[in-house]
């Protein structure tokens, strides 16, 4: 039986990785890269957060990334069927980085991509296009699953990056830097509004390559 399950997986995963590479219109191929990251948190508990006109937006070239974060009320939050553990994941990853002392090294080439949704899963990839050594010690990757809302939809006032979900990578060894992983899709997710926007970091927390995937036309 576990055989039987390992089979199926494997072909699942390896149906993602061909429909991935074969989607070049969904991939950060021939883009310009974002020249920053700003993360928005937004609790849960706060519907009035999520529709706020006055919410921050990213400087030009900039690509803003919105994470909504398990609030108090649990399951009886007004935004709890968005709310992930990784936000909170991630919030205390930049809560407990060493602050940067030093100015950026000079941004790396990132490539990431994803492919059609199939089975409540859709294939992504994240590759980076330099050695370790290039950006001055251990890396750390993230990729995020995002559906990108524009400003008036679903109550938002702004254009937003709801995270879906994310993977988050530990690049410190030497050698290829690159992963092809299936993501879960959540239930409620517009399979036409997702993309990816992966970033990684060196050992100072200092973003050093940022890519997101710009999707053409897709029959999803």
């Amino acid at each position: 039986m576990k055989s039987t399950l390992a089979l199926g997986a494997a072909a699942l995963l390896l149906a993602l990785h061909q429909t991935a590479l074969a989607q070049a219109s969904c991939s950060s191929e021939g883009q310009s890269a974002p020249t920053a990251l700003l993360e928005r948190f937004i609790s849960a508990d706060c519907e009035a957060c999520w529709t706020d006109a006055h919410a921050a937006l990213p400087r030009p070239g900039a690509v803003a990334l919105d994470w909504i974060v398990p609030g108090a009320l649990g399951d009886d939050a007004p935004l709890s069927a968005a709310a992930r553990q990784d936000g909170l994941d991630r919030l205390q990853a930049m809560g407990q980085a060493a602050t940067p002392t030093a100015p950026p090294p000079p941004p790396l080439p990132l490539r990431v991509a994803r492919g059609p949704v199939l089975g409540g899963y859709v294939g992504t990839s994240i590759a980076l296009q330099a050695t370790q050594e290039a950006a001055h010690g251990p890396l750390t990757a993230w990729l995020a699953l995002v559906e990108t809302i524009p400003a008036g939809a679903d109550g938002t006032a702004v254009e937003r990056n709801l995270v879906r979900n994310s993977l988050l990578l530990d690049w410190s060894a030497a050698g290829e830097h690159a992963e092809i992983r299936p993501l879960s899709v959540p239930a409620g997710a517009q399979a036409a509004r997702l993309r990816v926007i992966g970033w990684v970091e060196d050992a100072s927390a200092r973003v050093v390559a940022v890519a997101q995937s710009v999707c053409g036309d897709t029959d999803e």
